[in-house]
């Protein structure tokens, strides 16, 4: 059964129609239970025992309706439910209304196109929606205008020592807090902007000495201070570290001066998500990754898409059947404030500050269903991360307690009551190191019954992008397992949760390219995940990654959670739907985990495919079109030792390429014409000057490097296509043709 197949359904069932039949036969073309049906039909599991009206528990109510207003008729319906029916569908047979009353989703369609309009009932074939939050442009605008008065100020000091680039980085995380305290009630309204504005001169000359001076009053409590003008005395004591180190701010202009000032004028802090300061400080701050604004951090929608499978919808789907049984919802309270939170690629925290404003929200309803005011239960230090570079694990911290402070607030506004704000406490367990080398049991302590779920969207490097230093991380979070040294960098997060959740109360969820589900990468790393009684119970299947940020990363991506194994349900989500299963395989498809392995002989009588032929040669044995026209035009001799050389970009994108093939019997005749002899000394030339190997050959310089080619017909497919081909690409090829990749 798939969508199409449910289409067709209802086309045949519109070409065929009969009113008395109708509402079975669309239950029907959705794959229910012909037994259900049959029973429904003759009234036992018919609720409704009005004429014209089909009452099926959580499935549907259906009303034939051909005199009164169908939208006031369903309007009412909808009102009077009884008992959890997904569907309200009334028609007169010219229109067709329904409503979702999960989704709240609605549908007002003239009868005849009910084909068009198939996927609104997918939820009977077990196949949802996703919804996903949206993102928040106000995230996107605030980097903007930071990556504008970071350029201004790179301008006005163009020192690149280190020392200056850390006092950088830390001026620019003290002047994101001061932004968004002005705006959360931690400051007084806009009090850092305006203290700019009225205290600075307006060429920026002294800005700096100022804000060197607030930093130290930031950092100092008030029954330290003393002598100190009212409008700094004004500030709070802030703590927590974030004001602690001493640096030197950099020197403004005029110019940058008012960018500062439009920053905190111009924006809502207060709408901000922590979780935009990764790429903030990613983007902003790091010349690396200038490319695009926000490319590299992962937006709110996509986080949901890990946290909600991996654990959000289980807490929720327990909030709702714990409905008003006090004794029910306090031992979920009981369960939240225990959970631990694990990003071992935490970067600036993004995932840890979704998921803990998650739970922070759902922890109010439960409250709130309670009619009982209390504190949180929910702690930063059961959120754990590991990230590799200082600053960024700096930020965590810091974004960590901004999203608790947003979290208070809200609180606040909800119950009256919240935990004060200042002085800011430690953040967040984030340990500073290379996850691939640490011990994660250290950085987040495991004990017996704990609830451990690991998260995040560890870094993407294929085998051969490896450098020395992730080759040797690799070597130690392998740890000895052999057969997998082809594994992706990324395999290595797969392989240290499984060993970490093994045998516990632990699950994880993990980003990833789709290559970790794709040919011989599959047969690599699950073998080792399935030998732990691990699998997989939940996965996105392939989707272009993409945030609201300018240039934003465009990689296509899946989403995997994996648990020990047992008989959780297991969904399938593609295309903005969700298929419950029985068993995942790791080719992200229903079925059992039969994974295909690597063979060094056909399985059929066809010839061995070979990679095909290589140069080394620098470009000179190679000719485009009007080099080789050239060639014979000049020594008509030429033509002899010149071939078609076509590898698998030529041969989708019908380029015309040639090369120099010249066999070892032959080379005295060839280098006698001088336009051929000056390309094999420039190959050889190539040779002598590149690396060991091309030396090796440097003494046959008319010879390709890798000689494949065999004097007969052959069949050519490409190495590397699309999946939006609905075909692979091959075709035939004559004895002229040298074959490449």
């Amino acid at each position: 059964m798939n969508i199409a197949q449910i289409e067709n359904n209802i086309q045949q069932l519109l070409k065929s129609f009969n009113k008395e039949s109708f509402i079975y036969d669309l239950l029907a073309a959705y794959y229910l239970p012909k037994a259900s049906i049959s029973r429904l039909q003759k009234g036992n599991l018919n609720m409704s025992k009005v004429p014209g009206e089909v009452s099926w528990k959580k499935k549907l109510f259906f009303k034939e309706e051909l005199k009164k207003d169908l939208h006031l008729t369903i309007s009412n319906l909808k009102d009077e439910l009884k008992h959890n029916q997904r569907f309200v569908i009334v028609t007169d047979y010219k229109t067709l209304l329904a409503i979702d009353t999960q989704t709240q989703d609605k549908m007002d369609i003239p009868f005849k196109d009910l084909a068009k309009h198939y996927d609104f009932f997918l939820p009977w074939a077990g196949m949802e929606k996703a919804t996903h939050a949206a993102e928040n442009p106000a995230d996107v605008k605030a980097a903007e205008k930071m990556a504008k008065l970071f350029d201004e100020i790179k301008k006005d000091n163009p020192d690149t020592s280190t020392d200056f680039i850390h006092s950088l980085n830390i001026f620019f995380s003290r002047i994101l807090f001061c932004f968004f305290a002005e705006d959360t009630n931690i400051y007084e309204d806009h009090q850092f902007t305006y203290a700019i504005q009225s205290h600075t001169r307006a060429d920026g000359s002294d800005l700096d000495a100022y804000l060197n001076r607030l930093f130290i009053v930031l950092n100092t409590s008030e029954e330290k201070r003393s002598d100190l003008p009212q409008y700094l005395n004004d500030f709070p004591y802030v703590n927590g570290g974030l004001f602690k180190e001493k640096i030197q701010c950099p020197k403004f202009s005029a110019k940058s001066r008012q960018l500062l000032i439009d920053s905190g004028d111009s924006n809502d802090w207060s709408a901000i998500n922590p979780d935009i300061f990764g790429s903030m400080f990613q983007a902003v701050i790091s010349p690396e990754h200038r490319g695009g604004l926000g490319a590299h951090y992962t937006s709110v929608p996509n986080i949901m898409k890990v946290i909600e499978p991996l654990f959000l919808n289980d807490l929720k789907e327990a909030f709702e059947e714990a409905d008003s049984n006090k004794k029910k919802l306090k031992e979920l309270l009981i369960r939240l404030s225990k959970i631990k939170l694990f990003d071992p690629a935490c970067g600036s925290g993004n995932f840890l500050i979704i998921a803990y404003k998650e739970l922070r929200r759902l922890e109010m309803q439960i409250l709130k269903k309670l009619g009982e005011v209390a504190f949180s239960g929910i702690h930063l230090n059961n959120f754990y991360g590991i990230e590799i570079d200082d600053f960024a694990h700096e930020i965590a911290k810091l974004s960590l307690w901004l999203a608790e402070h947003q979290m208070n607030v809200e609180f606040y506004n909800e119950f009256g009551r919240t935990s004060p704000t200042l002085p800011l406490q430690e953040a967040g367990q984030i340990a500073c190191g290379n996850a691939c080398r640490l011990d994660w049991k250290e950085v987040c302590p495991k004990k017996e019954g704990d609830e451990i779920y690991i998260m995040g969207n560890p870094p993407y490097l294929g085998f051969n992008e490896r450098n020395k230093d992730q080759k040797a991380d690799m070597d130690i979070a392998l740890n000895g397992i052999t057969n997998i040294q082809r594994l992706d960098y990324i395999g290595c997060w797969f392989i240290k949760a499984s060993e970490f959740i093994n045998k516990s109360n632990s699950k994880y969820s993990f980003v990833s390219t789709n290559s970790i589900c794709q040919g011989e990468q599959v047969s690599l790393l699950w073998p080792y995940i399935f030998t732990k009684r691990q699998n997989i119970f939940f996965a996105y299947k392939p989707f272009k990654w993409t945030n609201n940020a300018k240039g934003n990363a465009g990689v296509t991506c899946v989403i995997l959670g994996v648990m020990n194994s047992g008989g959780f349900k297991k969904i399938i989500y593609s295309d903005e739907r969700k298929k419950n299963v029985n068993k995942i395989s790791p080719y992200l498809i229903e079925g059992n985990s039969v994974i295909i392995s690597q063979r060094n002989t056909p399985i059929s009588n066809l010839p061995e495919m070979i990679l095909g032929s290589s140069g080394i040669d620098g470009g000179h044995l190679l000719l485009t079109k009007d080099e080789k026209d050239a060639f014979i035009n000049m020594d008509i001799r030429s033509n002899k030792f010149i071939k078609q050389f076509i590898g698998g970009g030529d041969f989708i994108d019908g380029k015309e390429r040639y090369c120099l093939w010249i066999e070892d019997e032959d080379v005295e005749d060839a280098t006698k014409i001088e336009i051929i002899n000056d390309r094999v000394q420039k190959c050889k030339k190539f040779r002598l000057s590149a690396g060991r190997d091309a030396k090796k050959a440097a003494s046959v310089p008319h010879r390709f490097f890798y000689r494949k080619h065999q004097d007969k017909d052959a069949i050519i497919i490409p190495m590397t296509s699309s999946e939006k081909r609905e075909y692979l690409p091959v075709g035939f090829l004559t004895n002229r043709s040298i074959v490449s990749n």
